[in-house]
C-alpha cells in the first residue's frame, strides 16, 4: 500500500494550509503528523483521508487493486474527536451496520472486539449515554478492528484515562504492524514509536 501527495496543496479563503508538498507513505511504516493547536495536523489527515479536496497538486492511491476512487473510503479507517457515532444504536448495533459497507477483521467477532476495548458490560447500552471515554474507545475500535491497510488516528487518546491509554498502546502494538499508520497529535505519548515525524511548521514554510 502506497500513498503518493504531489505538489499538493489546501487552503482556505486565502491562507494556505500547506503547499507544494511532495511525499509519500508506504505500508508497513508508522507516521506522525506534529504541531501545535491550529497548525493544520487535522487537515491534512483528513485530506490524506480524501474527506476535504486538494486545493492544488493531486493525492493518489496505490495497491488498491484497480478500484475507482468512490471506493477509496474501504481500504482506510480513521479515528477522530470530529468524527461522530449514530448514537441511538447499541454498541453492538453500531458494529453490524458499520460491517455492512467497511467489513470488520476477519474472525473477530463483535462481541470479542467489544471486550478488547474494555465495553463488554456496555455491549446493549446505547452509545448516547456512553461516558466521553467509552465513545473514544468506541471510535478507536471502529478503526482498528475496520479491515482496512490503512489507518489514520486524529489525536487517538483524546479523553482516554490511563487504562485507556495503555489500551491505545496495546491495540497499536497488536494491529498496526503491517497498516500504514499516519498519526496526528502534539502529544509525543501518542506517537513516540513512529519512524517518521512530519511537523506541520516545516510543510508551511514550503509554500508560504
Amino acid at each position: 500500500m502506497k500513498i503518493i501527495l504531489s505538489d499538493a496543496g489546501k487552503r482556505f479563503n486565502r491562507e494556505w494550509i500547506f503547499r507544494h508538498f511532495d511525499y509519500q507513505f508506504f505500508s508497513s511504516r508508522a507516521y506522525a503528523i506534529t504541531g501545535p493547536n491550529g497548525s493544520g495536523k487535522s487537515t491534512l489527515l483528513q485530506f490524506i483521508a480524501g474527506a476535504l479536496m486538494p486545493s492544488e497538486g493531486k493525492i493518489a492511491y496505490y495497491n488498491l487493486k484497480n478500484k475507482p476512487e468512490t471506493e477509496f473510503f474501504r481500504f482506510l479507517s480513521i479515528a477522530a474527536p470530529y468524527i461522530e457515532t449514530i448514537e441511538e444504536l447499541t454498541a453492538s448495533e453500531f458494529f453490524k451496520f458499520h460491517n455492512q459497507f467497511k467489513p470488520l477483521m476477519s474472525g473477530m467477532a463483535v462481541s470479542q472486539i467489544l471486550e478488547r476495548v474494555g465495553l463488554k458490560d456496555a455491549a446493549d447500552k446505547q452509545i448516547r449515554y456512553y461516558s466521553s471515554g467509552m465513545k473514544q474507545r468506541l471510535k478507536l475500535a471502529q478503526a482498528f478492528f475496520s479491515d482496512t491497510p490503512i489507518l489514520l488516528l486524529d489525536e487517538p487518546t483524546t479523553n482516554l484515562d490511563g487504562p485507556g491509554i495503555a489500551m491505545y498502546h496495546e491495540l497499536i502494538q497488536d494491529f498496526a504492524g503491517e497498516r500504514l499508520l499516519i498519526i496526528s497529535s502534539n502529544d509525543p505519548m501518542e506517537y513516540s514509536f513512529c519512524q517518521t515525524v512530519l511537523d506541520m511548521k516545516g510543510l508551511k514554510s514550503m509554500g508560504v
